[in-house]
Parts: C-alpha cells; structure tokens; sequence
C-alpha cells in the first residue's frame, strides 16, 4: 500500500478498526499534492469531539484510582490523546508530502506505535470495564496541532509538546497504578514511557536539523510554539528529568521548562508592579524617576508573583533567572508566567494584547497603569471596567493624606458624639481613652500663614515636635520635621515651595510610637472584605522596614497592638471590633469613589504626656497593594502556628552587616537560616529565610522573606 493512501485511511476512517490497522509493506512512491487540514478527523460516532461548552469527562483524581471503574476511565482518557497523536501522523504525511523522505519514514514508524499504544488501552480499559466511546473525548490535541504550517511546526507541537509532556504522567500514573495494585496497567505505562523517550529523540533531532542554528534549543522552541500551545503544555506535574535527558534534551532547556508557567484554560489575570504612582500623581505624568526609585522598582518588578496564581502573568522587565525561579520553586512557591515588557511606546508585547485576559492588577492604578493597561481593556473577559472607571479624580483622591485625616477625623468625631449621648440601653462602643483625641489628628492647610498657625496651636498644647507631610508623597518621603523651636528659614521656604506648587499638607504633632501595623482589605463589587492584619517596622523617619504576620493575622490584631491595652478591661472585648465595624463605613466612601481593588490601611499605638497608650486608628489610607498585603499572601505558604516577616535590605544594611554585595548577604543568609519545609501533598515553609528577588542582579534593595516560630515585635 501507498503510504498516503495508508495515511488517508486512518484520517477519513469511521471504524476504530480501519484507523488501527496497518498492512505489512508500505510504500512512498507517489506523495500526492498537499492536504488541507480539516476541521476534524473522521471518527466513528461515538469518538467524534465533543462539541464546545458540552459536558466534559472529569479526569480521575489519584485517590480514585482504587476503584477498578476509575482506572479505566483514566485508561480512556490516554487512549484518546493515542488516537488523536496517530490521527495527527497521518495529517503531517498528507499535508507535506515535500518532506525529507527519511522524516516521512520515521512519522510512519512512530504512527505504528501509537496505534499499538491505542490498542493497548482499549483492551486494557475494556478490562476495567469501560468501552472506548462511552465518554466524552476532547479534540484538543487536534485543535492545537493541526493548523501547523511546517513539519517543523509539527515536531514542536506534537513530539515536543504533548509527547514531552508524557514523559511526565506515563511515569507518574505508571507508579500510581502499581501502588493501586494494578500492574498490568503499570506496566503498559511503563512501556509506553519508553517509547515516548524515542518519539521525544525524533522530533528534537528534527528539530534541532530545521531550527535557526544562532538560536538555542530552549530560545527556538519557545518561538516556534504558537498561541494557545506553549512550554506548560510540554510538562506534566513533575519535571521528569531522566526520561528528558534520555530523549537527548539539555540540561539548559529542562531547566527552563521546570521553571516555566503560563495558563492551560483559565483565563490569566495581569500584574504589574509599579509602586510610584504617588509620586506620579505628586508630581505630574509623564513622571522620570531619580536613579535609585528606577533601580528599586527593578529589582523588585517579579514581586507581584507572590500575589497571583500560577496560572496569572506578572509584567516585567526582564525574566527572572531559571536559577532565581528554581530556588522559589524548591521552597513552595507556584511560579506564574513572565511576560517581558518592550522599552517602544506602550511596552507591551503584541502577543498579550491578542490574548483573552481576565483581570489587570497593577501594583497601583494611576496614570501609568492606565496608560500602560489601555489596550488590554477590550480583551478582558473578568471584568468590564474601563480605564476612566479604574482610575479617576476620585480614586485620586484616595491617596491624599489630607482625604486620610479627613476621614478619621469625621469618624473620631461620630464615635465621641456616640460615646457622650448614648441610646439608653444600648452597649458603649471603645473607650474614648483608647483613641487618639482629635487634637492629635493632622490638620490640612493650603498657605503658609495656616501652617504657622497650626504648628503654633500644636506647641501650645506642649507638642513641641511636629511633622508636616505634603499630601501626596511615598511613605517618609515629601515630609518636614520641625524640632526646633521655631520654624526655620529653610523650612519656611519648603512649606512656600509646597504651596506655589498648589500642594496642600498636613500638620500634626509627632508622636512617640509604641507599635505599627496596618489593616488589609479588599474592595470588591460585593463590598469591603478584611483580608486580616500586618505589623509594621518603620525607622525614625517613618520608612519602611519590614511586615511581619501572625498565625491569626486574618483573625486578630497583631499582640504587640492589643498588648498595649492589658490595662484596660474593656479591651480584649471591644479592640477587635473596631476595624470590622468601621469596614461598612469605609465601604460606602469607596464606592462612591468607584474604587475596586486592593486597599491598605495605616496606624499605631503611642503613648501620650501622661505615658498613657492611645491608638490612632488612621495614619493614611494606600488604595494598591503594599508590603503589608504581600507579607499576608506570603503566609499561604507558611506551616501552621509560624511567624513571618519580611523585609527590605539596601546597601546601608549590607554595610552594618559588614558585606560588600547581596548575593553575598544572600549565600550567608541561607546558611545561617536554611529552610525547612514540612506538611504534605504541598510542604510549607516551617523555618529559614527565602530572597523573592535575585541576589545576582539586584542593585539597590534584596527583598527576604523569614518564617520562625516567634513574632519579630518579640523575638524573645
């Protein structure tokens, strides 16, 4: 038989027993003209594609696989990914009869092999009792690879990808059926495992003979996959690294794989790290970062992974190193996919702007993410916000300190009104000497001589130290301390500047802190949700240090707030009734803002001239994330009954630590704190301290993440 009259039996056949057969003596004499892809193969009826949005058969989980029934349902699932891999064969030989003559006879030798494998299945799920046919089969395989335009397209698609990919769950299901007691289906998965090794051998030394020689395998391979397939389909739930190297891959590109992600189905949301837009909206847009803010956001620019799900995709500048991911990877963390942002107008890839997204996440909305995020708008499919509903005046508003103290100080005022003429009957909310007096809540001023006046007003009350924060700026940045007497020529100056610059700022008496935090929420359409609490480590200046989380964040304020309370008998009943009851209030502001997303609050404890502690229960309000968010998320890979902490270290810190470089500091933090992972089928993290950014190419900041058993307010 002529081998494309053999390979249009087994693509047009309707029985299962014409695509299965295979005559002794095959020839190539007459190639034919080329074949058209067509929608789908022909197939007996009850092996015809489901159609899209039909029912689908649910793939057996590893603890059904007891059940004789399960075994065979997962049976039927291999069995169809055979057939459709021999159905593809027979497509490549029709569809470039103009190939080398030596590939055409190894796509025959290889097709022979998957119609063995196809046999094998059926007659070995037809012994757990299930029929080929009697469930569902998906035509995905067909979908992804039949459009190919080269054989080249076809070895990348096909031998690389899905063959690939059973190296993985050939091995993997071979051993859950040994465990199950089922060795007859263990060994045909072992076979089929070493056969798959050869058809991956095949199609990477004919990839290897038609890729770009200036290109790597890894580089070549990743260019040539087109949109839906990618490398996440080419891996199973373990990288199988020896079935690899037998198949000839090189350690560089199974390396790559191991750590590469992108969306399988769901629909990726989009992050993005920019952490200036403050300072955007301070100071106008376009906005150029000084040297040390452009370094800071790239070494940080991979943070938001620790924010998504695997199946998201984080913006960067450039791809995390396969070594960096690898080691992320080995203490627990998913690895999301990374898209590289282009340095033209626009900077996005064109690639994502084709693609179906579901949400976009930036660090912050502002004029840069809305500029950015603008043509990724109309392939959303999570939500139907437009930019101008992302972020506008009010949304704005949001991050001024002005709209912060505003805020507090209305509520303060409420809840006094409540306190003194209380309903009779009805049940006193948090003592007033708990809170903050109003006195002790900034005042906004727009002109010099209303901030003369309010400075003189706070020392009259004997606050002789006093701060004054511009509205918009980046936390213990834009700020002026006055501990002087009297008001400084210079700093008289800084306030005019404030002020010719139309900036408003807000005045208010420096207080002596006894314990930070902040409160993490998030706006939905729904409502407000309380994601749980953060404690915070300033310096001096007010500039972030490190968060850190309890066991019961989502639960509890951190103790080193409530531990200032003891005193007060009240305390433990009504402090953690606070925050929940301000979120309805909070809430409505919110949505009258049209604000959705990530929403962070500020606040401390102090103690007043009388030693007593006061809370203030407002500093300021970050409608983004923050590192406090991004401590919480972190805590999802924490063991149970751990503290975590992180924290940022700059070049100052590496000097007090008496080391030149941070992948130094990195390689000596590993070995003073190694991690300890525990827990099963995921292990989290019981001890030790993991960088979230590389060591080898950060410039100004290492970002480290430390579990212990122990609170940092309290490391006693």
């Amino acid at each position: 038989m002529e081998l494309r009259d053999f390979a249009e039996r087994v693509l047009w056949a309707t029985t299962l027993a014409d695509k299965l057969a295979c005559p002794d003596i095959i020839t190539d004499t007459h190639p034919g003209p080329a074949l058209a892809a067509p929608a789908a193969p022909g197939r007996p009826p009850e092996l015809q594609f489901k159609t899209h949005g039909a029912g689908k058969a649910e793939f057996p989980g590893l603890h059904q696989l007891e059940n004789a029934t399960e075994r065979g349902r997962l049976l039927h699932f291999f069995a169809n990914h055979e057939l459709l891999a021999t159905e593809l064969m027979a497509l490549v030989l029709l569809k470039f009869p103009d190939a080398p003559t030596a590939f055409r006879r190894g796509v025959l030798q290889t097709l022979k092999e998957e119609q063995e494998h196809t046999r094998l299945y059926v007659e070995r799920m037809r012994a757990c009792g299930i029929t080929f046919g009697e469930l569902p089969v998906s035509g995905y395989f067909w979908r992804a690879v039949s459009g190919m335009a080269s054989p080249l397209d076809y070895v990348a698609g096909l031998s690389l990808t899905f063959e690939q990919a059973n190296l993985d769950f050939a091995q993997h299901f071979a051993r859950a059926f040994s465990t199950v007691g089922d060795p007859a289906s263990a060994t045909l998965l072992e076979r089929i495992y070493r056969d798959e090794i050869g058809h991956v051998a095949y199609g990477l030394k004919w990839f290897r003979r038609w890729k770009n020689p200036a290109q790597s395998d890894w580089d070549a391979f990743c260019q040539q996959l087109k949109f839906p397939l990618s490398p996440q389909r080419a891996k199973g739930f373990t990288i199988n690294v020896e079935g690899r190297r037998a198949a000839g891959l090189e350690p560089d590109f199974i390396a790559h794989l191991n750590v590469f992600s992108q969306s399988k189905g769901r629909t990726p949301s989009v992050f993005w790290f920019n952490p200036l837009a403050e300072a955007i909206l301070a100071q106008g847009h376009p906005f150029t970062p000084v040297k040390a803010q452009a370094a800071l956001v790239r070494d940080l620019a991979n943070l938001p992974q620790f924010l998504c799900r695997q199946d998201d995709l984080v913006l960067v500048p450039r791809r995390p190193a396969v070594e960096f991911l690898s080691r992320l990877q080995q203490a627990g963390f998913p690895l999301p996919e990374f898209v590289e942002l282009g340095a033209g107008p626009g900077g996005l890839p064109k690639p994502l702007a084709e693609r179906k997204l579901g949400r976009l996440r930036p660090w912050a909305w502002g004029p840069d993410s809305v500029e950015l995020f603008a043509p990724l708008f109309p392939q959303l499919t999570g939500e139907t916000r437009r930019p101008e509903a992302s972020f506008n005046s009010q949304v704005a508003e949001l991050y001024s300190k002005v709209w912060s103290a505003g805020f507090l100080k209305n509520w303060l005022s409420e809840f006094r009104g409540t306190v003194e003429t209380p309903a009779i009957g009805s049940e006193l909310p948090l003592p007033p000497s708990f809170l903050c007096p109003l006195h002790d809540v900034g005042v906004a001023v727009a002109t010099l001589p209303e901030a003369l006046a309010a400075i003189g007003a706070i020392r009259a009350r004997g606050h002789h130290r006093v701060v004054v924060k511009q509205a918009l700026g980046l936390a213990g940045q834009n700020a002026l301390r006055l501990w002087e007497p009297e008001v400084l020529a210079t700093q008289k100056r800084w306030l005019e500047h404030a002020f010719a610059q139309g900036r408003r700022v807000v005045i208010e008496p420096w207080l002596e802190r006894v314990a930070d935090f902040s409160v993490q929420l998030e706006m939905t359409p729904q409502g407000l949700e309380l994601i749980g609490y953060a404690g915070l480590i300033n310096d001096q200046r007010g500039q972030f240090q490190a968060n850190w989380a309890a066991p019961d964040f989502a639960r509890r304020l951190p103790a080193s707030v409530t531990d200032c309370f003891r005193g007060h008998p009240e305390a433990a009943r009504q402090l953690p009734r606070l925050y929940p009851e301000l979120l309805p209030r909070l809430a409505a502001q919110l949505r009258a803002a049209d604000f959705v997303g990530p929403f962070g609050l500020d606040a401390f404890v102090y103690r007043d001239a009388t030693g007593a502690c006061r809370l203030k229960p407002i500093v300021e309000f970050n409608p983004r994330y923050t590192m406090g968010r991004l401590t919480l998320e972190l805590m999802k890979q924490v063991a149970p009954g751990r503290y975590g902490c992180f924290r940022l270290v700059n070049r100052a810190h590496l000097r007090a630590a008496g080391r030149d470089d941070f992948p130094t500091f990195a390689q000596e933090l590993a070995a003073r704190q190694p991690l300890r992972l525990e827990g099963e089928p995921r292990p989290k993290i019981r001890e030790g301290a993991v960088c979230l950014n590389d060591p080898n190419s950060a410039e100004v900041c290492l970002a480290v993440f430390e579990v212990s058993g122990c609170s940092p307010a309290n490391p006693g």
